[in-house]
């Protein structure tokens, strides 16, 4: 099943029928790898588990296995925190696209090896809160928030990512923005 509208069906479908169950936390697992600075890309980018996506995309894959082995239907891309505004901090905004499309496509990868007739899989595109909320931080207009959650949305629907998660976010607005984000992407 490759199409992403027959995999939105399927999806839909399961959803009436039984209860799906996601994955578990992506940070504890990397912690969990006991990583280098330059298995993150070098000193300066140590923290940034998203980098990971292009530096140990082996890492990732390995951990979205063992969520599907452990019975998940759904796992969700290394992606929470790979907007623009919080790549900045890692000097890595300009590859907020390149990230996302990865992130996804390893997921998507992931997905396509454990998923059979009776129990396919699925990826949930993660998007968080940002490190900048209007109400809370300031710092960032509503425009910019969507903007940067556009960009992020577009890599992860490109790489295959069947529904978006926004999560763990505080404030409102911030979780408005990026559902405009998606509703732009379309």
């Amino acid at each position: 099943m490759n199409d992403s509208a027959d995999r939105t069906k399927l999806l839909k479908s399961l959803l009436d029928e039984r209860i799906l169950v996601l994955d578990g936390a992506m940070g504890t697992m990397i912690q969990q790898v006991n990583l280098t600075a330059d298995d993150f890309g070098g000193a300066a980018l140590e923290g940034c588990n998203e980098n990971l996506v292009l530096t140990r995309p082996d890492v990732i894959l390995d951990i979205h296995r063992k969520y599907y082995e452990s019975g998940a239907d759904i796992v969700e891309t290394d992606t929470f925190g790979s907007t623009p505004i919080v790549l900045a901090e890692y000097a890595l905004a300009d590859k907020c696209y390149e990230i996302n499309l990865a992130a996804a496509k390893i997921a998507r990868q992931a997905a396509a090896e454990f998923s059979t007739p009776n129990k396919p899989r699925f990826v949930a595109a993660s998007i968080g809160p940002t490190t900048k909320a209007i109400t809370v931080t300031g710092g960032v207009t509503f425009e910019q928030l969507i903007d940067n959650f556009y960009q992020q949305v577009r890599g992860l629907a490109e790489g295959g990512a069947d529904i978006v998660l926004i999560e763990t976010s505080q404030d409102t607005r911030n979780i408005k923005a990026g559902l405009l984000a998606v509703d732009r992407l379309g």
